[in-house]
């Protein structure tokens, strides 16, 4: 069976159209734009499931700007573990440098906190988070975005970079997995 036939059979349904994610990516990055005038902002993105977003956002924004890249551990399975891992650091000094950090989804929300914390001992002039999705529904830490795209139901939701067992991140939309496919 051809792969691209059997990722799309393992989709319940279709939640935001690949032309629906790139009209919101566009409003946040301009946004952002003019939020971060002549402020030259870092974009940190969280891996491996940001890049598309990302990609996507910093082509969006018309101002100078720079990235760099964290990869942290959490998750197992469909489950937040509750604890976090760096399992890769950022390159560049962030000291004074104002942050925009970029994740796929807020879910629970520890992830990014424990990464604001972390990175605030850096001392950058300010930390922004940006995100794709947000689940307010599975909320644990204390923690809202500055610039969301989509707010999304308590569903497990694949594509545009979102993974489950490291499939289905190439789809051009997001889509809810069939619980079948996970359970």
């Amino acid at each position: 069976m051809n792969q691209d036939i059997e990722m799309n059979q393992d989709i319940e349904r279709i939640l935001l159209s690949q032309e629906e994610i790139a009209e919101k990516v566009n409003e946040i990055g301009a946004r952002i734009s003019s939020d971060f005038e002549g402020k030259e902002p870092i974009f940190v993105g969280v891996l491996k499931g940001c890049f598309i977003f990302m990609a996507d956002l910093m082509r969006s924004v018309s101002i100078p700007c720079a990235m760099d890249f964290m990869a942290v551990s959490s998750y197992s399975g469909t489950n937040s573990t509750g604890a976090v891992k760096i399992t890769k650091d950022l390159s560049e000094d962030v000291g004074g440098r104002h942050i925009i950090l970029v994740e796929d989804i807020l879910d629970s929300g520890v992830t990014l906190n424990y990464l604001k914390n972390y990175l605030m001992v850096r001392n950058p002039a300010s930390i922004h988070i940006a995100t794709l999705l947000d689940k307010p529904a599975r909320r644990k830490a204390p923690i809202l975005a500055d610039y969301s795209c989509f707010g999304v139901p308590d569903a497990f939701v694949v594509g545009y970079g979102l993974d489950y067992n490291e499939r289905y991140r190439n789809l051009p939309y997001i889509g809810i997995l069939k619980p079948s496919v996970y359970s």
